[in-house]
C-alpha cells in the first residue's frame, strides 16, 4: 500500500503529496478500483504520473537547496578560520617586524659606538701630543 504521511519519502512524496484530495471522491493511485473509470481513468493516471514527476523534481531541488545551505555553512566556516590567520599572520608579521627594526637599530648603536671609540682613541692622543 502506498503511505502518505507528511516526512515519509515513499514515493517519492516528503509532504504529504496527494493527502489534499482524500475524502473528495478523487481516488488515488492505490486506491483506484480497476476499469470503474473506464477511458478517464488513464487520464487520470496520467495526471497523477505527471504530480509525481513534478513532486520529486521538487523534492530533488529541496534537496540541492539544502546541500548548498551545508555547502554555505562550510565554506563560512572557513572564511572565519581564514579571517582568524589573516589576523593572526598580522599580529606576528607586526611582532617580527618590531623585532627586527630594535635589531637593525642595536648593530646601528654598536657601528656607533665604534666610530666614537675610534674616534677617541685617534684624535686623544693627538690632542693631548700636542699640548
Amino acid at each position: 500500500s502506498y503511505n502518505n504521511t507528511p516526512g515519509n519519502m515513499e514515493g517519492g512524496y516528503g509532504y504529504g503529496g496527494g493527502s489534499a484530495n482524500k475524502g473528495f471522491g478523487t481516488p488515488r493511485r492505490d486506491d483506484a478500483p480497476q476499469g470503474s473509470y473506464g477511458g478517464s481513468h488513464s487520464k487520470g493516471h496520467e495526471v497523477q504520473q505527471e504530480i509525481d514527476k513534478v513532486v520529486g523534481i521538487m523534492n530533488e531541488n529541496v534537496q540541492m537547496v539544502m546541500g548548498r545551505g551545508e555547502n554555505l555553512k562550510d565554506l563560512e566556516g572557513r572564511t572565519g578560520q581564514m579571517n582568524d590567520g589573516a589576523a593572526q599572520f598580522r599580529r606576528n608579521a607586526a611582532d617580527v617586524r618590531k623585532t627586527m627594526w630594535w635589531r637593525n637599530m642595536r648593530l646601528r648603536l654598536i657601528v656607533a659606538g665604534v666610530v666614537v671609540l675610534l674616534v677617541i682613541v685617534i684624535v686623544v692622543p693627538i690632542v693631548v701630543n700636542k699640548k
